[in-house]
């Protein structure tokens, strides 16, 4: 008998992923006779065996792979092979126990048995090379709460564990540098602040509103020690992609006085206020109000919940000693969330929404995440402390600022409870001084100019990721708004392509029923123009999108949408658009 493996930790050799699951396949040894290593049967049935696996896998046949019957060729190479070209193992796994090797063993399992102690329920992954940034990220994602959506899994209200990343394009995306400014909103960010607010919640309680056994099979492996020890590994990987990038989008204070900042933060308490917003303005815009609006709250859920959750985790600890009301300031904030919670939930009910963490997570924009993924990022590395007070000052400053839009947005397009958002101020611009002499003067005091610099880093990082997603939520709004005139742009960009008889990349797809897209962004224009079939296109949950033989549509960089398809089979095409050739044509 031969045995070998299958797992989904497989993503460049797909012909050894057969799903969510490890399958052990054992093939009876008299399946090969006839076709043994040396013979023309078998080297003409490996030949066509590779020839077709050329098509299926990203990667070559493992070195390892050898010929039935080859007395130079090692069966326990192949049981289990990598990814990469590296051996599992560098001696056979397998072998005999000694009789007291044996005595050891049942001992020791007699004493689990009486202590109800096992060692199982502790025991370590095989860790990835730390070296390899990718590997290891890919060894997190590779978690089976964080598979690929299926059909029914454009929400998931039900389990708050089930969260798709998307983890195939991971091949291709490269973790190991800093992300660049100009590709904050393309897949690398949106898959990069996924996999990371599901690092920053596992250490976080969360449960489903009911039994469920999905939840119960979902929470098991997001809470389990193999992820959690792969979260911590890919932690710092994540936030050096993500986040280093912002050091060279701020400006420095003119001096390192409190003085100073506070001139900054009363400018920009002005500035916002005068200025409603890109997203507030695209949403009263919009021909969709529900749609609209539906999709704004949406996002709400995609960040505030967790920005509290990081004011929580920051408030942890012994500082008294060096800010005496800093554990008040930080408590305080968050009991307010908690305390309006009932109001929270009656928002979202007459929204025919659910409170249920990440029950929307294929619809949270790269921008939502990263907001409040940058709070956690400043409350978790706790000598980032100065920092992370800045970011919380600008969470305090634009919750009191937007609370009337966003009331103003969900009243219009909802007609929903909006008491939530017409709780008491708790500041305003005559208080903002005060503010800030009780939030950071006393670090001055205690830890000189540094404070002051660091506030002001944290405040003016969490400034430009609100301008980012105010922008990304507007042209989202827009986008989703206009549809029917995206697929006329689509019929005016082919017509154009086809006239002038030009060569442009193409990737081209052939899927089956039910077949599913998980939600994703493309890091350039794209049409999507169905040769055969029927799919549902989506980018919102309050309706979908149905394209048919013919039909075409216009996606622009960094737009969130996914797909299923409908008929038995789908073969769509995927010309990508160049700048000039859009800014050109439409």
């Amino acid at each position: 008998m031969f045995v070998f493996s299958a797992a989904p930790t497989h993503l460049l050799r797909r012909s050894r992923n057969l799903g969510d699951v490890l399958v052990l396949l054992f093939q009876p040894r008299n399946v090969f006779w006839g076709i043994e290593g040396g013979t023309l049967a078998g080297t003409a049935a490996r030949r066509r065996i590779r020839e077709r696996l050329k098509t299926w896998d990203a990667t070559a046949a493992h070195p390892a792979m050898g010929d039935f019957g080859d007395p130079s060729s090692c069966e326990w190479r192949q049981y289990v092979i990598p990814d990469d070209d590296s051996d599992m193992y560098r001696t056979c796994p397998f072998h005999p126990r000694t009789d007291a090797e044996t005595d050891d063993h049942n001992r020791l399992r007699a004493r689990e048995d009486e202590t109800g102690m096992h060692d199982t329920e502790f025991e370590l992954p095989e860790l990835p090379d730390a070296e390899n940034a990718n590997a290891v990220v890919q060894a997190f994602a590779a978690n089976t709460a964080f598979r690929a959506a299926e059909q029914h899994e454009l929400t998931t209200e039900s389990n708050p564990f089930r969260r798709p990343v998307r983890p195939d394009d991971l091949a291709w995306l490269d973790y190991s540098t800093p992300m660049r400014v100009h590709n904050v909103l393309k897949l690398s960010g949106l898959l990069g602040n996924r996999m990371l607010r599901n690092i920053y919640d596992t250490d976080l309680l969360y449960l489903p509103p009911a039994a469920d056994e999905a939840a119960s099979t979902d929470g098991a492996a997001f809470y389990s020690t193999h992820n959690r020890v792969y979260a911590a590994l890919a932690k710092p990987i994540l936030e050096r992609h993500l986040f280093t990038f912002l050091a060279g989008e701020r400006q420095p204070l003119p001096t390192p006085e409190l003085s100073s900042l506070k001139t900054q933060v009363r400018e920009y308490y002005q500035r916002r206020v005068a200025e409603p917003g890109a997203a507030y303005q695209a949403s009263m815009s919009t021909r969709g109000r529900r749609e609209s609006a539906t999709f704004m709250l949406l996002q709400y859920t995609a960040f505030t919940p967790a920005c509290n959750a990081a004011v929580a985790r920051a408030a942890l600890g012994e500082y008294d000693w060096a800010h005496p009301k800093l554990r008040s300031i930080l408590l305080d904030d968050y009991l307010d969330w908690v305390n309006a919670a009932d109001q929270y939930t009656r928002l979202l009910h007459g929204a025919e929404l659910t409170p249920t963490t990440a029950a929307y997570w294929q619809l949270y924009l790269n921008s939502s995440l990263a907001r409040c993924n940058y709070l956690h990022f400043l409350a978790d590395n706790h000598e980032r402390l100065f920092g992370f007070l800045g970011a919380f000052l600008h969470k305090r400053i634009d919750e009191e600022i937007t609370q009337k839009r966003w009331a103003e947005v969900m009243a219009d397009g909802l007609h929903t409870d909006i008491t939530y958002f017409q709780r008491p101020s708790s500041f305003s611009e005559d208080t903002l001084d005060e503010l800030l002499d009780t939030l950071v003067a006393p670090l001055v005091d205690e830890f000189g100019p540094c404070a002051v610099t660091e506030v002001h880093a944290g405040f003016a990082d969490a400034t430009w990721l609100n301008k980012l997603w105010d922008h990304d939520l507007a042209t989202q709004l827009a986008w989703a708004d206009r549809i029917d005139e995206y697929k006329d742009k689509a019929d005016k960009l082919d017509q154009y392509i086809t006239n002038e008889n030009m060569d442009v990349d193409l990737d081209t797809f052939v899927e089956s029923w039910e077949e599913t897209s998980t939600t994703h962004v493309h890091d350039e224009h794209r049409l999507v123009m169905i040769e055969k079939g029927q799919m549902h296109f989506w980018n919102n949950i309050t309706h979908k999108i149905e394209l048919n033989t013919g039909d075409k549509v216009l996606i622009p960089t960094s737009r969130l949408h996914g797909s299923t398809v409908l008929s038995g089979e789908c073969t769509y095409h995927q010309p990508i658009i160049p700048d000039e050739m859009l800014h050109q044509v439409v």
